[in-house]
């Protein structure tokens, strides 16, 4: 069993950044492909970005290539997630989740463990 807990979130204006933790507790992340999602009010929940678990491949979804970064510490077990030239769009609960499928995915159906979700906020 992983536990996965979000921290970084905040109320930022737009073309600032913020940096998303995910730290993991219960067993080591190594061998765990990583995403990130998020859901805005009323709209369901999309991919952002997945790591595979050497961190040497990633994978984002379009509305955030060039803006948001990926990246992960096995030895602190922790996935962050970059966020810069941040827009109101971008306004959403993200969450991090664990998924033992070897390729990188996008959807949520492959991840099997899921953290709670941090707030962003992106002000106009």
């Amino acid at each position: 069993q992983v536990q996965l807990v979000e921290s970084g979130g905040g109320l930022v204006q737009a073309g600032g950044s913020l940096r998303l933790s995910c730290a993991a507790s219960g067993r080591t992340l190594r061998g765990y492909v990583m995403g990130w999602f998020r859901q805005a009010p009323g709209k369901e929940r999309e991919f952002v970005a997945a790591i595979s678990w050497s961190g040497g491949n990633t994978y984002y979804a379009d509305s955030v290539k060039g803006r948001f970064t990926i990246s992960r510490d096995n030895a602190k077990n922790t996935v962050y997630l970059q966020m810069n030239s941040l827009k109101p769009e971008d306004t959403a609960v993200y969450s991090c989740a664990a998924s033992t499928v070897a390729s990188l995915t996008e959807s949520d159906r492959s991840y099997d463990y899921w953290g709670q979700g941090t707030q962003v906020t992106v002000s106009s």
